[in-house]
Formats: structure tokens, sequence, C-alpha cells
């Protein structure tokens, strides 16, 4: 019955290489994204405040102290993840290296 449902033999689906499918519409927002210089200490400090360290949507559900359903990071589904934690890393480096502040505070 379920036998048409299994994959060939020399078909594999691997998880760790999923990769999302690629939204052309999406391009210009990337390319924007990833050409935005850092110059502006004020911007740098509003990107790394806004851009969370880690994903804000894992979480642990637990029920008299036993976990029960672990939801996992769901970040990565963002088909604009990648672009975003490029210009948080730019924006702290930036804070770094050209205003010398300590970027402990964001990480």
């Amino acid at each position: 019955m379920f036998n048409s449902i299994k994959p060939a033999p020399n078909e594999t689906f691997n998880l760790i290489n999923f990769q999302m499918p690629s939204f052309k519409g999406l391009y210009p927002i990337r390319q924007w994204l990833n050409n935005l210089e850092m110059n502006n200490p004020a911007l740098a400090h509003f990107i790394c405040r806004m851009i969370p360290t880690q994903c804000p949507f894992e979480r642990d559900i637990s029920l008299f102290g036993r976990t029960i359903l672990s939801i996992p990071p769901l970040c990565k589904l963002n088909p604009l993840y990648e672009e975003l934690i490029g210009l948080r890393f730019r924006a702290l480096c930036y804070l770094a290296d050209d205003c010398g502040e300590d970027v402990g505070c964001y990480c």
C-alpha cells in the first residue's frame, strides 16, 4: 500500500543539505541588504538592537517540570535570514573596529 511512497534506492533526502527555494522577487532586497554600508553609529546600534542573536521563536514547553513540546528555531525558514545575520555582523564589526566600542552587550 505505501510502497509507492518510498524513495528510489539511489535517491537520498538529506535534511542537513536542505535549502529553501530561492525567491526571485526578493533579489533586490537581498542586494540592498548586502550592499548596505555601515557608516553611522546610530544606525549600527539600531540594527544590533533590532536583529536578535538567537531565534526568538525557539521554545521548550514544560508541564510539571517535564518538557512536553520543543519548538525548533524557525528563523532559517526566513528567506532573508542570511542577509539579516550578515548585516548584524557588519554593524557589530563597525562598532567594534571603527568606533572602538565594546559590543559585548549585544552578544
